[in-house]
């Protein structure tokens, strides 16, 4: 079963690349890659004020902030179903992604009409319903433009792409902030300008190949609703990997959080604040290529995991007994980073050649709600726990909690190494 599904998704995609370093990444993974790119800039500039702004600015309790960060990772878990399922029926995954983005761009606009902390978590809510939206039909795009054996560095590509836009948004932030009057306002309206810059760059340079998926599926795509949902949950690797991503997420403490830990640590003024996500984002630029490269020749899984290994790292820093000084931002913010590059992509990459290309966005769309839905009830959790106890003891929990489930996930996989090609080391059937 899975390797006829690896070679289908080599028909989709044509002739092998040339083999080498030289070798070229497909069109449609740059324009995507520059969307993203755009669009997190906008998305960027948002949540490297946000903490502060909400809870410095407006008065909002951690335990509040934790509900509205859940949202944020949480709130679009059916949204991402509705976008694959849409996205898989009428083949037109452009079209939802860019619904998406559009959603996400007047999401912007709207934060200059706001005040209140719940006003503004309800525009934050909105956008990130677009988020939830566009993401599955846009790593579709991503999966269905190269073999197998390079989704790992296609989609590090991708990740490279749009984390520069994540490096270059706190700056903007921060550049805003330190010479506009009224910041916040300054920070929405720039960033509403960039989030409709990634919809007009959709629109002109994104382009869906139909011959591809012709190619891809020569009889009708399968039905996608309950049979297509039972076809899902039949693929061993699928449910793993969903199990995986969900035990793990339910402990995966929220950058936001970390950020604000950090600030507290080093006493850091307020207006230095959004240079702090700068310095995850860099090294998710740097490392989401080689990482992903590294992850096809290893297997996803087992950097996936490691991922998770270093974001235990993150926090065991924060509560080392260490003195507030460079050497601290920089090993949290590092970790931080190759966190991201160890997962983000990687996740998809595993995922994306174990499922048919008539299923592809529902599978990744499933995925990403076990997982935004377990980092829903994680952000609920540490919020609360920091409420109660106060943010050393929350954090320690979140680490000991980390570290049982990586645990139990690692002991439960032994033997799943997933590798570069389809199936992504399960047996056949």
């Amino acid at each position: 079963m899975y390797l006829s599904t690896s070679r289908a998704a080599d028909i989709a995609v044509g002739p092998a690349a040339p083999k080498g370093p030289l070798r070229a990444v497909p069109g449609t993974v740059l324009a995507l890659g520059l969307v993203s790119l755009v669009t997190d800039v906008s998305a960027e500039m948002v949540t490297a004020v946000l903490p502060l702004y909400l809870v410095a600015g407006l008065g909002m309790s951690p335990l509040a902030f934790g509900a509205l960060d859940g949202i944020n990772q949480g709130a679009t878990a059916l949204l991402r179903l509705v976008g694959g399922r849409v996205s898989d029926r009428t083949q037109r995954r452009k079209l939802v992604a860019g619904t998406g983005y559009a959603i996400s761009a007047g999401c912007k606009a709207a934060l200059l009409l706001v005040a209140t902390p719940w006003s503004v978590a309800a525009v934050l809510a909105a956008d990130r319903t677009g988020k939830g939206l566009r993401t599955a039909p846009r790593d579709a795009l991503i999966s269905l433009s190269c073999p197998p054996e390079e989704q790992g560095r296609a989609f590090g590509v991708h990740r490279a792409m749009d984390t520069a836009g994540a490096l270059l948004g706190p700056l903007a932030a921060f550049a805003v902030l330190w010479a506009a009057v009224d910041g916040y306002a300054a920070v929405f309206t720039v960033s509403c300008c960039f989030a409709v810059l990634g919809v007009v760059v959709l629109a002109l340079f994104v382009r869906e190949s139909h011959a591809s998926a012709s190619a891809s599926a020569p009889a009708p795509a399968p039905p996608v609703g309950p049979p297509a949902a039972r076809t899902l949950l039949r693929i061993p690797g699928l449910r793993r990997l969903c199990l995986t991503a969900a035990v793990l997420g339910l402990f995966t403490v929220g950058d936001a959080f970390l950020y604000l830990l950090l600030q507290r640590r080093l006493d850091l003024p307020v207006v230095w604040f959004p240079l702090l996500p700068v310095g995850t984002a860099a090294v998710f630029l740097l490392a989401a290529l080689p990482v992903g490269r590294l992850a096809d020749r290893v297997g996803r899984h087992r950097v996936f995991l490691g991922g998770h290994l270093l974001l235990l790292g993150a926090c065991l820093l924060l509560l080392a007994p260490l003195p507030p000084g460079p050497a601290l931002a920089l090993g949290v913010l590092g970790l931080l980073g190759l966190f991201y590059a160890a997962t983000d992509g990687v996740l998809m990459a595993a995922a994306a050649p174990l499922l048919p290309p008539g299923l592809r966005t529902t599978g990744l769309a499933v995925l990403q709600t076990a997982q935004a839905l377990a980092r829903f009830a994680g952000s609920l959790f540490f919020g609360a726990a920091w409420t109660l106890w106060g943010p050393g003891p929350a954090l320690a929990a979140a680490a000991a909690g980390l570290l049982l489930a990586l645990t139990t996930t690692a002991l439960a996989t032994t033997g799943f190494a997933s590798g570069p090609a389809a199936g992504e080391g399960c047996p056949e059937g």
